[in-house]
């Protein structure tokens, strides 16, 4: 390569890192809370995978001299009922409501999209089937489902993701059968199909990339209500077992007898469980805005 292509090729890639900082500038301008949610949710995703890095104190060490200690210079969040430095357990519990939601968002979304994607297309009495399926686990609240698959699986960290998983398919399929009907008669499907290309190649090919920005959204709407509704089932005993540092078991150990007593064990796992559901609804706002060519100037 000659000085003069590299010269151009420094300046093509300056002129890239240029916009790109620009479009960061734009984003930060017009949706500041976005922005402030998308920071959160960056320093928690930060904080679980260097979490053995950061955490000052194994997060399941007993230690019961330092049983309910108030925060102090050697435990910053104070230590819990056997004497576990509450703040190694909330960075690790970070990455369990991390993990938890993720996976079960990217679980329930795969099947969604497969089960939308071919409701769409195929129509008929599989259509019918999927969408009766789908009113009747619609009719229940995510956590009441959430709380009957957990029941039935028994707790543990396998099973409360797909308790999670489960009841996100069917609002992930309505939203995916809905934009495959309007993308199917589309003209370049049409174009498509008077290629020859097979039904299932255009639903690939073609419709499902110009679902990307809808899905998007949506995982990241669905991405807080997971992780809340895993808080919620391992308060209640049902999600993820101990000695798992997850924050709504937390809860569900101190709140009845220590709350009074240690008021800290309550606050710090409450206030994560906050700001990290708070955190992906105000990104996963900022992109529905981004996203809809509404809001578009």
């Amino acid at each position: 390569m000659s000085d003069v292509d590299q010269k151009a090729e420094l300046v093509r890639a300056g002129a890239h890192v240029i916009n790109r900082w620009d479009a960061l500038v734009h984003f930060a301008r017009r949706y500041p809370l976005g922005l402030f949610g998308g920071g959160i949710v960056i320093a928690f995703i930060v904080v679980a995978i260097f979490a053995d890095i950061i955490a000052p104190h194994d997060p399941v060490q007993t230690n019961a001299p330092y049983s309910l200690m108030a925060p102090n210079e050697m435990f910053w969040l104070g230590g819990d009922m056997m004497g576990r430095d509450l703040l190694s357990r909330l960075i690790h519990g970070a990455r369990i409501s991390l993990a938890v939601g993720l996976i079960s968002t990217l679980l329930g979304g795969v099947i969604g999209v497969a089960i939308g994607l071919a409701s769409g297309f195929l129509m008929g009495w599989f259509d019918l089937i999927v969408q009766r399926i789908s009113d009747v686990m619609q009719a229940l609240p995510l956590l009441v489902l959430a709380l009957v698959m957990a029941a039935s699986l028994g707790p543990s960290l396998q099973n409360t993701i797909i308790a999670i998983s489960i009841p996100l398919i069917p609002d992930i399929a309505r939203v995916v059968r809905s934009s495959t009907l309007s993308f199917r008669e589309m003209p370049f499907t049409e174009a498509a199909r008077a290629a020859g290309m097979t039904e299932w190649r255009i639903a690939i090919r073609h419709v499902l990339p110009n679902m990307l920005a809808p899905l998007i959204v949506l995982a990241t709407a669905h991405l807080g209500s997971a992780i809340l509704t895993e808080a919620s089932l391992s308060f209640l005993g049902l999600g993820v077992p101990a000695p798992h540092p997850s924050w709504g078991r937390m809860l569900s150990e101190s709140a009845a007898e220590y709350m009074r007593q240690a008021p800290w064990l309550v606050i710090f796992p409450g206030l994560a469980i906050s700001a990290m559901v708070f955190g992906f609804n105000l990104l996963g706002d900022a992109l529905r805005d981004i996203m809809d060519p509404r809001q578009r100037r």
